[in-house]
C-alpha cells in the first residue's frame, strides 16, 4: 500500500514562534501523540513523502537565529478569540496599534509607531507577496494558517514596508488526505456568518484546498451594514521528487456603509450610535481577485531555487456623505459628499536561490534573489463641498448633531481628482549569515532598487514623472548564550516609494528610515516559557499628510522618530494553565518643526497621531474537563493608552481604555466544537481611533457571539 505523508509547509520551529504562540504548549502532547502513531503506521505503509515550500525571504536561516524580533498569531489563537479580521488579530501583539481604517473599509495599522501612506491600506504581504497596493477590503482569516510581524526595518529585503515592521500571512495550504469543517456564527447586531475548508487529494500528486466565508452583519453604528464573501481555492502539485507548484486564488465581494465614526464634541456626551453620513448614498462596493503561482526546485540537499508570480486586480466604488466639522451655534454637523472610484491592477514577480556554502572555513546560509512589480491606479472623485464655514443647514448640507434625520435630496457632486498613478520597480537582494563561532552569528544584506512613477492629471491635462534608484544595507549579530537564549542586535536601512503629488503637482522623494535594535530571544521548553525583548530606535523623513483642504494632495511633514520597548512572551503556569503577554511602550514624535500649508506648525516632539505610549494584551487560557465534555476557556485583556487623535491639532487626545473578553470553546463530540464569545465584558465606552475630531470612530459595546463547527 501506498499513501503520501504531507509535511508543513515550514518547518516546525517556524511554526512554533519563539516571541509569540498562544496555546502552543498545549498542543505539544497531541503532536507527539500524532508522531508516535505516523512512525507505528509508517513500519507497514510505502511513504511518498511531499517536500514543503521554503518561506519566501527567508532562505533557510532559522527563526530563532534571526537578528530581529518575530511575533506570531495561529490559526487556533484566531479561532479560539473568535478573530475574523487582521486588524483585531494584530493587536494581540506588542507595538502594533490601530489607525484610521478609511471608515471602516480596509485595514490600517502602525507597528512601532509607523504606518505609512494614510491614503492607501497598510502594507503586508501574503505568502511573501504584496497585497496592501490595490484596494481588497478587509482582509478576512478564513484562509490564514498563522500570521507572521516581523519586527523592525525589512525593507532591505522586502522592498516596499514601514521600518517598524512586516505583516507576513502564511495561508492554508492543500493536503493529501481528506479533511475540513463547516463553520457556523450568530452574534449581536444581527451578525450572521459561515465558514468552511475543505481540503483532499485528486492524484497521489495532486491536492487542493477551498476555503472561505459570508459574513452579513448590521452594526452598533446606526444604519450601518456590513456584507462580506471571501472564497479561496488552492491547489499544490508534486511535479517530480524535487520540484514542487503551488497555485493559489483569491476571490473576495466586499459591500459595506463607509462610515467616519462620531463628531467629537468635548462636553458632549459619548455616542455609539449616531450615524452622519447619509444612507441614501448606499454601500461602497469592493471587489478583489488575486492569483499566485509559486515553484520550488530543490537544487541539492540543501539549496533551493524559488520563484513566483502575483497578480492582484480590484475596485473601489461608491458615493459617502462626510462630516467636516460641529457647528456649536445651530448643534449640526457640516458635510461633504464624495464619490470615490478607485480601480488597482498589480503585477509582480520574485525569484531566489537560497542554500548553504562553505567559504574560508566557515558556513555561509545565503539568499540571492530579485524581485519587480508593476502597479496602476486610477483614481476618480467627485465631490460637494459647502463654500463658507457658516451657513443654514440646507446650504451647509448639514445635519443635526443629537438627532440625525437623514434626507433623500442628495448635493450633485463635480470634478475633483481624476489622475492616473503608474509604478514600476525592480530590486535585487543578497543576504548572507556567517556563522563566525558555533555561538555567534553574522548577518550582512543589501538590497538595490530602481523606481519610477508617472501621474497624470486629467483634469489639468499634465503629467509628473519621477525616477529613483536607491541601495539599502541590513547588518546584525546573534550570540547564543545557551541552547535556549539568545541575545542579537541589528541596524539597517530601508526606503519606501511615495504615492501622489503635492500641491504643485510634484511627485515625493522616497521615505527613508534608519534603525537599530537589541534583544533577547528565549525558549525554555521544559517550563513552557518562551518569548522575545527589544528595545528599538528608528528615524524617518518624507512622511505625508493630505492636505487638508480635499484635492488628493499630500506633503511631506518632514521627519519622525520612534523609540521604545517591547515584549512578547508565554508562560505554561500549570500543566492545563497557560499565560500569554504583550506590552510596547512606543515614544513616537516629530522630529523636526514644520509649518504647512502656511497655518499648521508642527512642533519638534509633537506626537504622531494614534500611536499610544502604553499598549499591551494578556490572555489566560484554562482547559478542563466537565462530566464527558473536555473544553477550554479563557480571558484577554486589551490595554490601549491615551493616544493623540489629530496630527494637526495637537490639543486633541483620544482617552485610554481597558477591555475585557471572555472566550470559552466546548467539545460536544469527536467532530462537534461549540465557541462563545464576550467582547467588551464590562461594555466600556472608548475611541478606538481617529482621523481628527469630525473623524472619530467608537469602539463596540459589549457583544456576544456564538459559532458552531464540524469538523472531520
Amino acid at each position: 500500500m501506498k499513501t503520501i505523508a504531507m509535511k508543513s509547509h515550514l518547518p516546525m520551529r517556524s511554526l512554533k514562534p519563539l516571541s509569540f504562540y498562544i496555546g502552543a504548549a498545549l498542543l505539544a502532547p497531541f503532536a507527539a501523540q500524532g508522531a508516535d502513531l505516523t512512525e507505528s503506521a509508517n513500519e507497514s505503509l510505502e511513504v511518498v513523502e511531499v517536500k514543503s515550500l521554503r518561506q519566501s525571504y527567508r532562505g533557510n536561516v532559522k527563526v530563532k537565529d534571526l537578528p530581529q524580533a518575530i511575533a506570531s498569531i495561529s490559526n487556533e489563537t484566531l479561532e479560539i478569540t473568535g478573530i475574523t479580521g487582521l486588524t483585531e488579530s494584530l493587536e494581540l501583539v506588542s507595538s502594533v496599534t490601530r489607525q484610521n481604517d478609511f471608515g471602516g473599509l480596509w485595514d490600517m495599522f502602525a507597528i512601532r509607531g509607523f504606518a505609512g501612506d494614510e491614503n492607501l491600506p497598510s502594507a503586508y504581504l501574503i505568502n511573501g507577496f504584496s497585497a496592501g497596493r490595490g484596494f481588497s477590503g478587509n482582509r478576512d482569516t478564513s484562509n490564514v494558517e498563522f500570521i507572521e510581524v516581523l519586527k523592525g526595518p525589512s525593507s532591505a529585503l522586502y522592498g516596499r514596508g514601514e521600518p517598524g515592521g512586516t505583516v507576513n500571512i502564511t495561508t492554508k495550504k492543500p493536503q493529501f488526505q481528506e479533511a475540513g469543517y463547516l463553520k457556523l456564527t450568530a452574534g449581536s447586531y444581527a451578525q450572521l456568518r459561515a465558514e468552511g475548508d475543505y481540503t483532499n487529494r485528486l492524484t497521489d500528486n495532486l491536492a487542493f484546498r477551498v476555503n472561505g466565508a459570508h459574513e452579513d452583519s448590521e452594526s452598533y453604528r446606526d444604519t450601518v451594514d456590513k456584507k462580506k464573501t471571501v472564497i479561496t481555492p488552492s491547489f499544490l502539485y508534486q511535479l517530480s521528487d524535487h520540484t514542487l507548484v503551488s497555485y493559489e486564488l483569491e476571490y473576495l465581494k466586499q459591500e459595506a456603509d463607509m462610515d467616519r465614526g462620531v463628531v467629537y464634541v468635548e462636553d458632549k456626551p459619548f455616542s455609539y450610535s449616531n450615524f452622519y453620513g447619509e444612507p441614501a448614498d448606499g454601500p461602497v462596493k469592493i471587489n478583489a481577485i488575486g492569483h499566485q503561482l509559486e515553484i520550488q526546485h530543490d537544487l541539492s540537499s540543501d539549496w533551493a531555487f524559488n520563484a513566483g508570480i502575483s497578480v492582484r486586480t480590484s475596485s473601489f466604488e461608491g458615493s459617502v456623505s462626510e462630516p467636516r466639522w460641529y457647528d456649536a451655534d445651530n448643534n449640526y454637523v457640516v458635510r461633504q459628499r464624495r464619490y470615490r472610484e478607485f480601480d488597482a491592477e498589480d503585477y509582480s514577480g520574485r525569484f531566489e536561490f537560497s542554500g548553504t556554502a562553505q567559504l574560508f572555513g566557515l558556513q555561509h546560509n545565503l539568499l540571492i534573489g530579485g524581485d519587480v512589480y508593476e502597479y496602476e491606479l486610477d483614481r476618480l472623485v467627485l465631490r460637494y463641498r459647502h463654500s463658507g464655514e457658516e451657513g443654514d443647514g440646507a446650504d451647509a448640507y448639514a445635519i443635526d448633531f443629537d438627532n440625525p434625520t437623514y434626507r433623500n435630496d442628495l448635493p450633485e457632486m463635480g470634478s475633483n481628482i481624476d489622475d492616473l498613478e503608474e509604478q514600476s520597480g525592480q530590486g535585487i537582494y543578497f543576504q548572507d549569515q556567517i556563522n563566525l563561532t558555533d555561538a555567534l552569528k553574522a548577518m550582512f544584506g543589501i538590497r538595490f532598487d530602481k523606481f519610477e512613477q508617472d501621474i497624470t492629471n486629467r483634469l489639468t491635462d499634465t503629467k509628473t514623472s519621477i525616477s529613483k534608484s536607491y541601495s539599502n544595507p541590513r547588518l546584525g549579530l546573534v550570540y547564543e548564550l545557551s541552547n535556549e537564549a539568545r541575545i542579537y542586535t541589528s541596524y539597517s536601512e530601508g526606503a519606501r516609494p511615495n504615492s501622489g503629488v503635492n500641491s504643485e503637482g510634484t511627485g515625493h522623494e522616497p521615505e527613508e528610515s534608519k534603525s537599530w535594535e537589541v534583544g533577547l530571544k528565549w525558549e525554555l521548553s521544559d517550563l513552557g516559557f518562551q518569548g522575545t525583548a527589544a528595545i528599538f530606535n528608528t528615524e524617518k523623513n518624507n512622511i505625508l499628510a493630505s492636505s487638508p483642504g480635499g484635492d488628493g494632495s499630500t506633503e511631506a511633514i518632514g521627519e519622525a522618530q520612534s523609540q521604545g520597548f517591547e515584549v512578547d512572551m508565554s508562560y505554561n503556569l500549570a500543566a492545563d494553565t497557560q499565560l500569554s503577554l504583550s506590552y510596547a511602550y512606543v515614544d513616537a514624535q516629530n522630529s523636526k518643526e514644520i509649518t504647512l500649508w502656511d497655518y499648521y506648525v508642527i512642533e519638534e516632539g509633537a506626537p504622531l497621531g494614534n500611536v499610544p505610549e502604553h499598549s499591551g494584551s494578556l490572555m489566560l487560557r484554562q482547559f478542563a474537563q466537565v462530566g464527558d465534555y473536555q473544553g477550554n476557556g479563557g480571558i484577554v485583556i486589551q490595554y490601549v493608552g491615551s493616544q493623540l487623535g489629530d496630527f494637526l491639532e495637537q490639543d486633541f487626545y483620544l482617552p485610554s481604555y481597558t477591555l475585557i473578553n471572555l472566550f470559552a470553546n466546548v467539545e460536544l463530540s469527536d467532530n462537534l466544537e461549540l465557541n462563545l464569545n464576550v467582547n467588551n465584558l464590562l461594555d466600556e465606552e472608548y475611541y478606538q481611533n481617529s482621523y481628527f475630531e469630525a473623524w472619530t470612530m467608537p469602539g463596540a459595546p459589549r457583544t456576544v457571539k456564538a459559532s458552531i463547527k464540524y469538523a472531520f
